[in-house]
């Protein structure tokens, strides 16, 4: 998404889903916008049930056709970082507090709701996943078709709305400027490079002007859908993860494709351009930059538990027994005490037969 900024902006192609009382679980009608379902405390998700979760969404994308909103979602989540701010979760980022109202009540939040709301009859299922790892299994499940990502797990969540950051840490879409792109980014730690591949998440998902402000009410390639129709996308085919958000602002024939202040600037400013013009030519150099970014904005702010996360490819199965590997328990080849070597050559010896010379006779 074009930076965090159109993407924050920008509502994606999720239906607007008003689940039913049953679907909704925990949402308070009158706090629309977060679970009172408890999270695990001071304890990492549980690997099985990620991956169960990890299923389920891969579902939900197959028939909401949410993935850019629930992209969105993770990045929301993490992108209040503030590499400035030591403390936890003072600092922002990926901590699961976008699941309470007051920040999803945020300008730049418009609309994640539906997003949270797709999401929350899953972690009714699969209550030892925190929403931190939830939001970011989600968004990165959502990069359907693109590179593999390279995540990691274990994300402790915050315990209150009072932990959520203060409002105006999302950038806008509007302002042209890359001082404003550099500023928001570069207080995350992110840089040149990173902003330009983030942005070419934007290969998906639309924005409408009823929700942000940005776009077209319809057009010829979101008339129809899928899911509710309508909006303006960036590409053609905006569930389709590829490199085409580059080469289409780049060429600019088509207005019924969606370019942003804050996607021009791609390629204007020098810096920007020198990794927009790549990606719009080689997608392999933009998948590879685009899966280091995304891993490294969903990480962002986030405590781990245990302090190195783990992965979901590497992790070992539930119950089941370390496999032994001999190296991983030996300290290094060690002398033979003299004591012990003229053991054996008497053992050897009593039998016929030397330690240098095998014996001949046959031990039934």
């Amino acid at each position: 998404m074009s930076s965090l900024s159109a993407a924050a902006t920008a509502t994606a192609t999720a239906t607007r889903l008003l689940p039913t009382k049953s679907s909704l679980g925990r949402f308070s009608s009158r706090r629309i916008g977060y679970s009172t379902v408890p999270s695990p405390k001071c304890s990492a998700s549980d690997p099985e049930q990620l991956k169960s979760a990890r299923e389920d969404i891969k579902e939900l994308l197959k028939t909401k056709y949410s993935h850019p909103i629930l992209v969105r979602l993770g990045w929301h989540d993490a992108g209040t970082y503030n590499k400035n701010i030591e403390d936890w979760p003072q600092r922002g980022g990926a901590n699961g507090s976008l699941r309470f109202e007051v920040e999803l009540k945020h300008g730049a939040n418009a609309g994640l709701v539906n997003a949270l709301k797709l999401l929350q009859p899953i972690k009714e299922k699969y209550s030892n996943v925190t929403y931190a790892d939830l939001f970011q299994l989600a968004s990165a499940t959502a990069i359907a078709g693109g590179p593999k990502l390279p995540m990691k797990y274990g994300r402790v969540d915050v315990s209150g709305p009072e932990q959520c950051p203060e409002e105006g840490r999302l950038p806008d879409a509007g302002p042209p400027s890359p001082a404003h792109l550099r500023d928001v980014f570069y207080r995350m730690g992110l840089n040149d490079k990173e902003i330009v591949a983030l942005s070419g998440a934007h290969t998906l998902g639309r924005s409408r002007p009823d929700r942000s402000g940005w776009g077209k009410p319809e057009t010829k390639y979101t008339k129809d859908g899928p899911g509710a129709p309508g909006g303006q996308s960036w590409t053609v085919q905006w569930l389709k993860f590829d490199n085409s958000y580059f080469k289409d602002i780049k060429e600019r024939r088509d207005e019924d494709l969606l370019v942003l202040p804050t996607d021009a600037v791609l390629f204007e400013d020098p810096s920007f351009k020198l990794y927009a013009e790549k990606y719009a030519e080689d997608q392999d150099a933009f998948f590879k930059d685009y899966a280091e970014a995304h891993a490294k904005l969903s990480n962002l702010g986030a405590k781990f538990d245990p302090p190195e996360g783990f992965s979901l490819d590497d992790s070992p199965p539930k119950d089941q027994p370390e496999k032994f590997v001999a190296a991983k328990y030996s300290t290094g080849k060690r002398e033979l005490s003299e004591a012990m070597k003229q053991k054996i050559r008497a053992e050897y010896q009593a039998v016929g037969g030397s330690p240098d010379k095998p014996s001949n006779q046959t031990i039934s």
